[in-house]
């Protein structure tokens, strides 16, 4: 009978069926067209990215060759993290990074570091008795030698210098007791007398000094909340009236769902005026994850429907600004685990690689350059 079904369905959304709930979500009518060859075709390369992120272990994979067949830009997932890089002082680790280095130059794929200073730090930085002269010393000499890394390298573009340091309330992302795996330790090193962190200043000093060929991104991720924003947009223009260089501003689109954000108007609304205040201020704007959580451990057409629709119409957002300075756009992942007990259905392939609804709405949102979203909620 399941069979039997699913030939059905596939029957009907082939005979030019307009109802989105008949649509596969297995085998979605797609573009067969490659996301790479559709904005190499349609879009300014310099001041247009799409992507997608790849994990050290998904290097000389299936996965690697979907990537190389669908994209040329690249997050390297949490290989350059101090987590991985420079877990203990006397712990250096550049394994992973050499491998994305190699897979980069290799196949000439464009990348953004995404190894911030932040929250997701290592366990020795979090243990509560560490010392701010500790703290001090470990995320300088982390962030001076990994920037030393990467300056010279031809295809690394971009890098988060300091992730998720306000939180959605507007306050500054604080460390915890214990070694909490989202708190951010930095914070206890003081701030200056403006109230700033010192980390954050000083990382940007860091890498302005040690990267000056890359550019350098202000990392956040959240919602669409004000109080947060306006607090990373002031705490940028403080920073560039000091002379520090600020290059870019870079949002985590980590969607749900359960959460309206993607599909609505208003918080879209807000997205764009977030993406021209960025362009006014001379800065790009990246979008340097995106995902979408869907709910439950059986995804109906309907909620594949949502998901496509709600990583299109952030791309869209971009598609209408792309004229107005840079925007990049980067999945968050490719595939979703096999494991269904993780309820990991948040990616644009399926935990076998066939594209989901989501690769065709935006292989067709890229090649017709649409920038109407579509309102589901």
């Amino acid at each position: 009978m399941k069979k039997i079904f699913i030939v059905f369905i596939l029957f009907i959304s082939c005979s030019g069926s307009n109802n989105e709930e008949e649509v596969s979500i297995e085998n979605p009518q797609q573009n067969v067209e490659s996301f790479k060859k559709i904005i190499s075709d349609n879009y300014n390369k310099d001041s247009f990215k799409f992507g997608a992120t790849l994990n050290f272990f998904q290097l000389n994979s299936d996965t690697e060759k979907l990537f190389l067949k669908e994209f040329t830009y690249t997050t390297a997932e949490n290989s350059f993290k101090q987590t991985i890089v420079h877990p203990e002082p006397d712990i250096w680790n550049w394994d992973r990074v050499d491998a994305f280095i190699n897979f980069a130059n290799t196949n000439n794929v464009e990348m953004r570091v995404h190894g911030p200073i932040g929250p997701q730090s290592s366990t020795w930085a979090k243990e509560d008795f560490r010392t701010k002269e500790e703290l001090t010393k470990n995320y300088e000499e982390f962030l001076t030698e990994l920037c030393k890394k990467i300056n010279n390298e031809k295809n690394i573009k971009w890098m988060d210098v300091v992730n998720e340091t306000i939180g959605s309330n507007g306050e500054w992302t604080d460390k915890k007791d214990g070694t909490n795996k989202w708190e951010n330790p930095w914070t206890q090193i003081g701030k200056n007398n403006d109230g700033i962190p010192l980390y954050i200043i000083r990382s940007f000093e860091i890498a302005d000094q040690f990267a000056p060929n890359i550019s350098l991104v202000f990392n956040q991720h959240a919602g669409m909340q004000p109080e947060m924003w306006d607090k990373v947009k002031e705490t940028i223009l403080y920073l560039k009236n000091k002379g520090i260089r600020i290059d870019g501003l870079g949002w985590q689109a980590h969607l749900r769902d359960n959460v309206v954000l993607s599909l609505n108007k208003e918080k879209l609304d807000y997205l764009l005026s977030l993406i021209d205040w960025a362009h006014q201020n001379n800065l790009d704007f990246h979008i340097t994850e995106i995902d979408y959580r869907l709910v439950g451990t059986n995804p109906t057409s309907s909620q594949y429907n949502r998901q496509a629709h709600g990583y299109t119409n952030i791309l869209k957002i971009l598609i209408s600004k792309r004229n107005n300075g840079v925007v990049t756009y980067n999945t968050w992942g490719v595939y979703d685990k096999n494991d269904i007990s993780s309820h990991e259905f948040k990616y644009i392939y399926d935990s076998n690689l066939n594209p989901k609804k989501a690769v065709d709405e935006l292989k067709k949102a890229l090649k017709s350059k649409s920038i109407i979203p579509k309102y589901l909620d």
